[in-house]
């Protein structure tokens, strides 16, 4: 079938492209323009076309989103459902995701923290989220046999081998490190870790978990870089850690996760403890500039109530005395730890406002949107339904200025924001949110609309009101079927979950049986996604690593 999507502004910078013009699809591809009647026809006037948009960190599945909706079903409100679709409106639900996303024209999203021992339940609800197509991260950096290795001063390659396998085990499209080593460190008393201090029983750091971890990526040819959740997220002198981390990586690619986080300088170094925190988005963005070698998502902040989920036990520990409302959960096991904590963004609070304008400055400060993802590292920024609202504010200065007006004048006084005159531009929105991610991603068909590109497709009305323009587009295509209409799903497709086409290595598979099955009496199987759990076949894409 043969589409024209006729007279929008098409925006693609990766091709340079910026104008009014058409993008021609055919059986699920971009192709070149053609002399040929086309079977379907898309007016687009007055609209912006951009290629679908792109999720690299939204916690969407897995063992804590389930506990983070039982801890806090008053999240979500539900609604009633569309005939056939019992659960499209419940919030949060799978469906929900999927929909949610859909309808602001994003058409795939990664869900970054999956612990290779709950993959299977955590890869069962990603093939359950609908219109998208979805990946999942393999969490690495605390477990037992991994630290075992690095102690014994194993080589590379059997590092390289046991991450390897984690991957092809977990069906996962990368690797992620949570705070190396601090789950194994808070089980024995440990309460606060930095880059290079010792982590009992092991006599390891984080700094020699994180660079076995990025040697290891690197040679099994994962393309997304290894994804890094620091030391001390959230605490003044957090940018401290962000910039060690980022020279410790000696050039390898490494991406960092939501950055604004760690863009908390200490704002009274006489009195550290105490003082609290001041912006350090331009010490982030400068020594970003330096390291070409590395990128990172925001981590924005919306306001509102919402719940912190994260595998960082140390710092969901610390976390719960600010839990709002007053309950949380922590959990701790043979690999990881974690925790769900909620609370409440306040517009008038202090320490809200700051972080809120922190993430704004990070991209408005950063010369390459590319490098520079936008997230809200959902839930615990806020909902990743605040993006249009997001970009609103990045596009339009006046906006900005209208909204700071009514928060914390902390923000004048210890951020640089207020003094910011720049406004993006949709081509570097779609940086922001399209061709960075995607090649973030290694989804080299993915983030743009030259010829023989996926054909996933997002078309604005261009409307100075950029929230309402970026909520509900008024069309998006999945692999050139039209699945949002007018910001209403219109055909509930299923996507793929996109996993790395990994090889294991014979010896490593036998020694990681024989060690689970001393461990646990269980070996390498109870850890496997097998096809046969999934009702339906074709639920995987394959996605090559480099060479």
């Amino acid at each position: 079938m043969l589409i024209r999507i006729q007279g929008g502004r098409v925006v693609d910078p990766t091709a340079g492209r910026d104008a009014v013009g058409d993008v021609w699809i055919e059986n699920g591809r971009v192709v070149a323009a053609s002399e040929r009647t086309p079977d379907q026809t898309i007016d687009a006037t007055g609209c912006v076309v951009m290629a679908g948009g792109v999720e690299v960190h939204s916690h969407i599945a897995g063992g804590n989103v389930v506990m983070s909706r039982l801890l806090l079903p008053e999240l979500y409100t539900s609604e009633a459902a569309p005939e056939g679709h019992p659960f499209a409106h419940a919030g949060g639900s799978a469906a929900w995701i999927g929909a949610n996303y859909a309808r602001m024209g994003y058409t795939i999203a990664v869900e970054p923290a999956m612990p290779p021992a709950s993959a299977l339940s955590t890869q069962l609800e990603l093939a359950d989220i609908p219109l998208l197509d979805r990946g999942a991260l393999t969490v690495m950096g605390n477990d037992d046999h991994l630290l075992q290795l690095l102690r014994q001063r194993e080589g590379k390659a059997a590092v390289r081998d046991l991450v390897a396998l984690a991957v092809a085990t977990s069906r996962g499209l990368g690797v992620k490190c949570i705070n190396a080593g601090g789950a194994s460190a808070f089980k024995d008393g440990m309460l606060k870790l930095s880059l290079d201090e010792e982590i009992p029983v092991y006599g390891l750091s984080t700094r020699k978990i994180m660079t076995a971890l990025l040697d290891a990526v690197e040679e099994i040819g994962v393309p997304h870089p290894l994804h890094v959740h620091c030391n001390n997220l959230g605490i003044p002198g957090a940018d401290e850690s962000f910039v060690d981390t980022l020279e410790a990586a000696e050039g390898r690619r490494i991406h960092f996760a939501h950055a604004q986080f760690y863009a908390y300088g200490v704002a009274d170094p006489e009195n550290p403890a105490t003082g609290g925190f001041r912006s350090a988005a331009e010490r982030i963005t400068e020594a970003m500039e330096k390291h070409p070698n590395a990128t990172f998502d925001v981590g924005q902040v919306a306001f509102g109530q919402t719940v912190t989920i994260s595998l960082d036990i140390l710092r969901q520990f610390a976390g719960r005395k600010g839990a709002n409302p007053k309950k949380w959960i922590l959990t701790a096991g043979d690999a990881e730890g974690g925790g769900v904590v909620p609370f409440l963004y306040k517009p008038r609070g202090a320490v809200s406002s700051l972080q809120w304008a922190i993430g704004l400055e990070l991209m408005l400060l950063s010369k390459e949107p590319e490098r520079t993802i936008l997230t809200t590292d959902h839930p615990n920024g806020g909902p990743f339904t605040d993006y249009p609202h997001i970009i609103h504010l990045l596009m339009d200065k006046e906006k900005r200025d209208r909204e700071i007006a009514g928060l914390h004048k902390v923000i004048g006084e210890r951020s640089g924001l207020c003094a910011i005159e720049r406004e993006y531009s949709f081509s570097e929105i779609a940086q922001l949110t399209r061709s960075g991610p995607a090649k973030l991603l290694g989804l080299t068909d993915r983030g743009h609309l030259r010829e023989g590109a996926r054909a996933d497709v997002a078309i604005y009305r261009d409307d100075r009101d950029r929230t309402a323009m970026f909520a509900r587009a008024k069309y998006v295509l999945k692999d050139g079927v039209t699945i949002v209409e007018d910001g209403e799903v219109v055909a509930w497709t299923s996507g793929h979950t996109l996993e790395l086409t990994v090889e294991s290595d014979k010896a490593m598979v036998a020694r990681s049986e024989t060690y689970l099955q001393d461990r646990f009496g269980a070996g390498l199987s109870s850890f496997e996604v097998p096809d046969e759990a999934f009702p339906k076949a074709d639920v995987f894409e394959e996605v090559a690593c480099l060479a």
